[in-house]
């Protein structure tokens, strides 16, 4: 019987590897033959039905993923997109970028709060990720009064080597139905130094980090559903960013979270303290995590 169960398994995880990207890489003839099994369309992770009357407390949080750290350096790479990793593996970035473009993802706002007139288009994007400035040349030209070309025009553009951080806006729930802690990912947005300082140098662009947009997650589900991460622990079997998302399976610190005062960030109530200001995200993250532990010991 437990031979039988094993066999079954194994062929399972047999043929879930034809669904990756790696399909076909033992047998394949000629380059072009790798990853000709790969299974298009993939659906998101199904969340199934909550009733508000289950979700006996809740509390929305704010985070930053760095992507400085390691274990976030999934979501980073790869940097350029230059058509040989690009064709298999995106940056998160690019998937999102690529995805706005394409017209696949179109609930995108200006702030984490999601309301009908922060809403923008992609045409909208355009001052935000774009910069075209005259040229030293161009001013010359300009100065002395000759027509001016889009030669004399530097454009500068923020690109996936530019994100250096993901903030994102998610609740914390208990419910009480199935008497467990559960989180939802609501909003994600790319953080990057603003467009105006990528002329001005590394020491400029260091202090003027903002978030570029914010897009509100579940729409975005079904793109990043079909769009895989390296493994770094099995380069076999790649999982999607839907998965990588929705399990945490990276790195946060928590930077704000709703309250009273107007949903201030930590920064503002601790100041220039950057130990105080970590130690208030895990007191935070403490409170979250011992709901469910009092829940079960009262």
């Amino acid at each position: 019987m437990k031979k039988g169960f094993f066999i079954l398994l194994l062929v399972i995880a047999l043929h879930s590897n034809n669904s990756w990207s790696q399909a076909n890489l033992l047998n394949a003839k000629v380059p072009q033959e790798v990853g000709m099994q790969v299974t298009e369309n993939q659906s998101p992770i199904a969340y199934g039905y909550i009733d508000d009357r289950d979700v006996l407390w809740s509390k929305t949080i704010w985070e930053i993923i760095d992507l400085n750290e390691r274990i976030n350096f999934p979501f980073y790479y790869p940097t350029i997109n230059n058509g040989l990793l690009s064709n298999e593996r995106k940056s998160l970035y690019r998937v999102l970028y690529d995805n706005i473009a394409s017209g696949n993802i179109t609930e995108i706002y200006s702030t984490s709060y999601f309301n009908e007139s922060e809403k923008l288009t992609f045409d909208d994007l355009t001052d935000i990720l774009v910069s075209r400035n005259l040229s030293a040349e161009g001013i010359s030209k300009s100065n002395a009064g000759e027509q001016v070309t889009e030669d004399d025009y530097d454009t500068y553009k923020i690109e996936t080597d530019k994100i250096v951080q993901y903030r994102i806006k998610g609740t914390w729930y208990f419910n009480k139905r199935l008497g467990e802690l559960k989180y939802r990912l609501l909003g994600i947005a790319p953080v990057a130094p603003d467009v105006s300082t990528l002329s001005q140098g590394p020491e400029a662009m260091k202090d003027a980090l903002v978030p570029l947009f914010w897009i509100w997650f579940p729409d975005a589900r079904e793109a990043l559903a079909n769009s895989n991460v390296f493994n770094t622990r099995n380069s076999s079997q790649p999982i999607t960013y839907d998965h990588m998302l929705n399990s945490r399976r990276f790195n946060a610190t928590i930077y704000r979270e709703e309250n009273v005062y107007e949903d201030r960030q930590v920064n503002e109530y601790i100041y220039e303290d950057a130990l105080r200001q970590l130690l208030e995200s895990e007191r935070i993250k403490s409170v979250i995590r011992d709901f469910e532990q009092d829940m079960w010991s009262n």
